[in-house]
């Protein structure tokens, strides 16, 4: 029976975790003949081709530039970065990384009506890098209804919206693929934050709004997928649009819901997805605490730790985002690692550009981008081998820019039990640990906050992997293991639920 006192969201993680004398249970092998497309088709509609506009050269034509900030736009967000040959179908990677390469999101573009693109719904082509135009209307005006007419969409005429193909993800992972889901959809937002400063476009992001609204509009089947977000962009090269927007809070909150019915395997994720909607005509009250929103401390302060400082200079992402766009398109997730140890300097380089993002103004980033909650984030680093600095587990303080151990030892061996015994737990220089207490994020902004949670792990994962590449380092991020057994092997506090970890490393080429 489930626990009437314990939120839905509570009772979601702790029926997806893994443990292990139940994991051999849940790797029983795959049905392939029920694998998944990657792809989303329409049949019907005007097709936009967008790879004209991706050479490096820039066109003089005033449209003509238009189309290539779009294309480049899509194209470092979600665009195929290379086809590799199989047995079968060939497999095809995209920018931003996917669990076990699967891609459940989907990107859309809504349009109010552009000298570009006419008013209307857009579904971006991945494996043929276009946008299909399958819904020619007007449009806007019931995408503001559904957000509760959010002050970015009063001056842009641009929105992307993300959305889910559950089974893509749940076919292999089933349940627990809610989590990777979300955390997919955050690598994905990473890379369109990222892109949008590339190109001139700042993105808004909205995870409230009413979700019935957003699927009818988009003609989704909600049983089989959802809209996960909506990201207004504001066209910094338009006098028109370039103005401040009035502050709305881009997380509501949905109900709590501790009332549901025995739910079997298998009905679990889309019971949770509905759970989190927001339904309500009316807006929903946003959490109000000036003690607890914006904290000017870090939360965990360990009395008589070390204590490392992590401040440096940010990493040089050439003229005009030259290594940043070089660097989207040539991620890949490190399969190995060679053992080496990482240098301390690399670690706070990945930290720094990963958390202080203020720091990266003068070379054309956003100093504050959106995130939905990054109060309710904390972050744990497991070091087995970074050189100039000891073994052990810390807390990152992200104001204080400082690392605060927490625990002595090499966890090496625990750590490739821990990732259910992937080699890359055991050779990684260090592991960065995302986790939230769960029951005061629930409290803040109900069951929906599994999703925020989520997303923004998966939002600063993406950071990292950047970064990462772009110092010649090895990455891959972890959304399988043994989510008790880190608390106590690391020392994290119970409270803590573990959301996501990413590997570093040496890479060991194959």
């Amino acid at each position: 029976m489930p626990n009437l006192s314990t939120s839905i969201a509570t009772h979601y993680h702790e029926r997806t975790k893994y443990h292990p004398q139940t994991i051999a249970a849940k790797n029983q092998g795959l049905d392939w003949s029920k694998q998944p497309v990657p792809f989303k088709e329409y049949k019907i509609g005007q097709s936009y081709d967008l790879t004209p506009y991706l050479s490096e050269t820039s066109p003089t034509a005033p449209q003509a530039q238009e189309w290539q900030r779009l294309s480049r736009l899509l194209g470092c967000s979600y665009g195929l970065t290379a086809k590799i040959p199989t047995m079968g179908n060939p497999v095809y990677l995209r920018a931003a990384p996917s669990a076990g390469g699967l891609y459940p999101a989907e990107v859309y573009l809504i349009s109010k009506g552009t000298a570009l693109l006419p008013p209307g719904l857009y579904n971006y082509q991945a494996q043929t890098h276009s946008l299909v135009h399958f819904w020619d209307d007007e449009v806007w005006s019931k995408l503001q209804q559904a957000c509760w007419f959010h002050s970015a969409l009063e001056n842009t005429e641009l929105a992307i919206i993300t959305t889910a193909i559950f089974y893509r993800s749940a076919w292999r992972y089933e349940d627990r693929a809610y989590r990777r889901i979300f955390l997919d959809t955050g690598h994905l937002l990473g890379n369109i934050e990222l892109a949008c400063s590339i190109n001139h476009y700042r993105p808004h992001l909205i995870g409230g709004f009413q979700d019935h609204l957003l699927n009818k509009l988009l003609y989704l089947e909600p049983e089989k997928e959802g809209v996960i977000t909506v990201i207004p962009l504001t066209d910094l090269l338009k006098q028109t649009q370039d103005k401040l927007v009035t502050y709305q809070p881009n997380a509501l909150p949905s109900p709590i819901q501790r009332d549901y019915p025995l739910i079997d395997d298998g009905e679990l994720l889309p019971y949770f997805h509905q759970a989190t909607a927001i339904q309500t005509a009316e807006s929903p009250q946003p959490f109000t605490n000036s003690s607890d929103t914006q904290s000017l401390e870090d939360k965990y302060n360990f009395p008589f730790c070390l204590k490392v400082s992590t401040k440096t200079f940010p990493i040089d992402w050439g003229k005009e985002f030259y290594d940043l766009e070089k660097t989207i398109l040539r991620r890949r997730s490190t399969r190995a690692y060679t053992g080496a140890n990482l240098t301390l300097d690399e670690l706070k380089s990945l930290l720094h550009f990963t958390y202080q993002s203020q720091d990266y103004l003068s070379q054309g980033f956003d100093p504050i981008p959106d995130y939905f909650d990054l109060s309710l984030i904390e972050t744990f680093i497991a070091v087995s081998g970074v050189q100039g600095i000891d073994t052990g587990c810390y807390y990152y303080a992200p104001k204080a820019q400082e690392l605060r151990q927490i625990r002595f030892k090499n966890f090496r061996q625990e750590l490739h039990y821990l990732c259910l015994g992937q080699e890359l737990g055991r050779d990684a220089g260090a592991i960065i640990f995302h986790t939230a207490d769960l029951q005061k994020a629930v409290e803040k902004y109900g069951d929906r906050v599994y999703r925020y949670l989520h997303l923004d792990a998966g939002h600063l994962g993406q950071r990292l992997n950047l970064a990462a590449i772009q110092l010649n380092l090895g990455v891959s991020g972890i959304g399988g293991f043994f989510d008790d057994q880190v608390n106590e092997v690391l020392g994290i506090p119970d409270a803590e639920a573990v959301l996501y970890l990413t590997t570093l490393g040496r890479p060991r080429y194959q």
